[in-house]
């Protein structure tokens, strides 16, 4: 068990809030990038770093048995330690195995990885740019497990990559005739529905709980929460694994770009922590460029248009049919009733 490719190791020394880099300078750190960020409801966005890794054979090949689970944990976490330092306890690495090997094609993925590192008092100046280098490093390295060799493809989540989004919404609204040239909506899917809900009350989310936790990020237009039962139906997730109501989609709207741009910078690359629990939770966020509201508002119009013309048409429908009703008793084609004297 081994992997291919070697890298120099990266040691960082701290000192009175400055890094000592490969170049002998002292840089700043970022201290907004590690902070936890209280928000309301005993809610906290802890930082973090995640990175999605993607496990393919070297070469296509159809294999006969699983990946060892343990054996691709183990390589992974000491190529992590011997070539960045990092110490990493097992449970901040996930692995899920591709679900049935019978179905696999030649070139699917066996594996999927999600890695995660807490504890970032270590980091350098830029944390977005050592996750930057971390993935570069991760990618396309090769892991030897008995005798097989795998090749892994590491990416940053698209929900933790702010700029990459910045530059997806500038691009769409470039090419956008619409009035509005900046999006005001995010997305937030995933996050735990009782976190969310009123205490000894219910626990399904609250639009009053959630109105007031993210007040915190500025003046709110609209809002929408909903359970959020088809969460991981097109990842590769289990459907089983999922529980109804248990998880909640909200889309929150506000009134300012300013608002907005700063939520999301915020939300991203952060999971959601409840006072009083060890469990840090992952969530997906994203901007609206469906027009989450705006097509809603439509679809209510569209109701009321059509129960409207439903109406009007009903109306019309019922009119001859009374008109006929009443001519056909008009006095002038009433025959006269004849009595047995």
């Amino acid at each position: 068990m081994g992997y291919t490719r070697e890298f120099p190791c990266i040691i960082v020394y701290h000192l009175f809030g400055y890094v000592v880099d490969g170049t002998k300078s002292l840089v700043p750190l970022n201290p907004e990038m590690l902070k936890a960020i209280e928000i309301d409801n005993g809610l906290t966005l802890v930082p973090r770093i995640k990175l999605n890794l993607t496990v393919f054979p070297s070469t296509p090949l159809t294999l006969s048995n699983p990946i060892d689970e343990w054996n691709l944990k183990n390589a992974l976490i000491n190529f992590l330690h011997s070539t960045h330092s990092l110490s990493l306890p097992d449970d901040h690495l996930q692995i899920k195995r591709h679900k049935n090997l019978k179905k696999r094609k030649r070139d699917d993925p066996v594996a999927y990885a999600t890695l995660r590192i807490w504890d970032l008092t270590f980091l350098q100046n830029d944390t977005l740019q050592w996750r930057t280098r971390l993935a570069e490093s991760i990618n396309n390295i090769e892991l030897n497990l008995e005798g097989v060799r795998f090749r892994l493809v590491a990416s940053v989540p698209v929900s933790d990559d702010f700029e990459r989004m910045k530059k997806d919404w500038q691009e769409f609204y470039a090419f956008q005739s619409r009035v509005s040239r900046e999006p005001d909506t995010i997305v937030l899917r995933g996050v735990p529905s009782r976190w969310f809900a009123e205490p000894r009350v219910s626990s399904k989310p609250s639009m009053l709980v959630t109105h007031t936790i993210f007040s915190t990020f500025g003046k709110i237009r609209n809002l929408n929460v909903a359970e959020d039962d088809d969460l991981g139906k097109d990842a590769n997730e289990d459907k089983e694994d999922l529980v109804s109501g248990l998880y909640c989609k909200i889309v929150v709207q506000f009134e300012r770009y300013r608002d907005f741009h700063d939520a999301l910078k915020v939300l991203c690359g952060r999971s959601l922590q409840k006072e009083g629990s060890r469990l840090k939770v992952d969530y997906e966020v994203s901007w609206d460029k469906d027009g989450f509201f705006r097509n809603s508002r439509n679809q209510t119009r569209e109701k009321n248009n059509m129960v409207s013309t439903m109406a009007a048409e009903h109306h019309r429908s019922e009119a001859p049919r009374r008109h006929t009703y009443n001519s056909h008793h008009s006095p002038d084609n009433v025959r006269p009733r004849r009595f047995k004297e």
